[in-house]
């Protein structure tokens, strides 16, 4: 009679640990996961970071509002095609051979975000902009696609993603596939729509190499979230977690805004109406997704990341704004770098949150394998690291500094300091980013103990990425 109870006690504690192991593989208990990107939107285009921006945008406000703003999210590079990578490698570009936009490729050795999920059961769809490889070898293709570059074809589909529309680089953000027409020597597209006749020279292409011609004419940030949505409600009616990459091509040049978007803001010239209006487009997207979220029944167990690639576009008469940071796209200092960051999941993080602990790109895959309790492989470094401790609020540093190197300029960033070289570090400059955010005091010379351990440290960084 005991054994046979003991047998009952052993079978049952059996059961309820076989019924604890199902009910977290069930997809309600895996969060979805989507990942939004702006090209070249400016750490001060959104109200929710600058107060005194013009840009109206109150769906991503609402979704910085309603979740978690990081008032220091990084890109990892000061270019679009590095950043894209480090999104999904958790890595930086110099550790895999993209070191610029438009150089190298997303090799088959890299193991990738959309690889990871996958093998744990998700579904994964990416959406928009690529710039990880060409997409073709068929046919001539946006920057470096088609017969001249075979060995830099590298589509999505081959990176883990079961569903795409995408284009290799830029396109315009209305009538994609239409040259725009040229107003003046800005390189900021009038607000009209081009010849129909006179192709951009790009394409959209789906997850079996075909060109996608259906469908692709108005506001670009609404033609590829009409491919999302689909995907995503598919992933909801089958039971399947999912992973949505979409990444917008809006507001990298050449901006062009559908004309109820541009009438948003009478009395601008075409160059900063096409820039705001092309923003406010994506701004409606991006409510359009949070809407069907809670239509299908999962926005509270969704995951929904927002950042920029990096910062804006041209100088300081350019319409993007850097919020008062030096620098812009292309440069290290922290308007080149420091992005718009938001993540909405209302499930875990609380309404109205806020921190100032840094986090970059690079961090997206080891948060996200974290939260569902998968470890990193193994056998090659990462950069990044999980920010589930910062996401509950657990912590208020981050602890280990940010590296970061473009062309001849290595930057590193710390909780407090931030140690910057535009010469490849015959010279050092130091700033102090909590009381100095603009990086308008250079305290090298005040400084040099730490100015020492910071060198050390990024040098140290660097050689480990060239040992790659």
């Amino acid at each position: 009679m005991v054994l046979s109870r003991l047998w009952m006690l052993v079978a049952a504690l059996f059961l309820a640990g076989m019924a604890d192991l199902n009910a977290a593989e069930k997809p309600e208990n895996r969060p979805n996961v989507v990942l939004l990107m702006c090209d070249d939107l400016g750490y001060g285009d959104l109200t929710c970071f600058n107060a005194e921006s013009p840009i109206k945008t109150p769906h991503i406000c609402e979704m910085a509002a309603a979740g978690l703003k990081f008032t220091r999210f990084y890109a990892a590079a000061p270019v679009c095609s590095p950043t894209r990578g480090s999104c999904l490698t958790g890595r930086h570009p110099h550790r895999y051979g993209i070191y610029y936009a438009n150089t190298g490729h997303m090799l088959p050795g890299e193991i990738t975000l959309p690889e990871l999920l996958r093998d744990a059961g998700y579904t994964t769809g990416h959406f928009g902009k690529w710039h990880l490889g060409t997409l073709t070898t068929e046919v001539p293709d946006a920057n470096r696609g088609g017969p001249k570059n075979p060995q830099l074809f590298a589509p999505p589909q081959e990176h883990g993603y079961d569903v795409c529309f995408v284009t290799e680089s830029k396109v315009p953000t209305y009538d994609p596939m239409i040259a725009p027409k040229r107003a003046n020597k800005t390189s900021w597209d009038p607000l009209q729509k081009g010849d129909p006749t006179v192709a951009y020279g790009t394409r959209y292409w789906n997850e079996k190499g075909e060109e996608v011609t259906d469908n692709l004419s108005g506001d670009d940030s609404r033609v590829m979230m009409d491919r999302a949505i689909p995907f995503i409600q598919a992933a909801v009616e089958n039971e399947r977690p999912f992973l949505a990459t979409i990444w917008f091509h809006a507001p990298h040049l050449p901006v062009v805004a559908d004309r109820k978007y541009g009438e948003i803001y009478p009395g601008l010239k075409n160059h900063p109406r096409n820039y705001y209006g092309c923003i406010s487009a994506v701004d409606e997207q991006v409510g359009r997704l949070r809407q069907k979220l809670r239509e299908f029944g999962v926005a509270e167990n969704t995951m929904v990341w927002f950042c920029s690639d990096n910062g804006p576009e041209g100088n300081d008469r350019s319409p993007g704004l850097a919020g008062g940071l030096k620098g812009r796209k292309r440069s290290l200092y922290e308007g080149g770098i420091r992005v718009p960051g938001i993540l909405e999941w209302p499930a875990v993080v609380q309404s109205g949150t806020e921190t100032d602990v840094p986090a970059v790109t690079s961090d997206y895959l080891p948060t996200i394998l974290d939260v569902l309790g998968l470890t990193l492989p193994e056998d090659r470094p990462y950069d990044g690291i999980s920010l589930l401790p910062v996401i509950r609020g657990e912590v208020a540093a981050r602890g280990v500094p940010i590296g970061f190197q473009s062309k001849n300029q290595i930057a590193l960033t710390g909780d407090h300091y931030k140690l910057y070289s535009g010469n490849s570090g015959k010279t050092w400059e130091l700033y102090d980013l909590i009381q100095d955010p603009g990086e308008q005091q250079d305290l090298a010379a005040e400084e040099p103990e730490i100015v020492q351990r910071m060198q050390e440290a990024a040098l140290k960084w660097v050689a480990s990425c060239e040992k790659e």
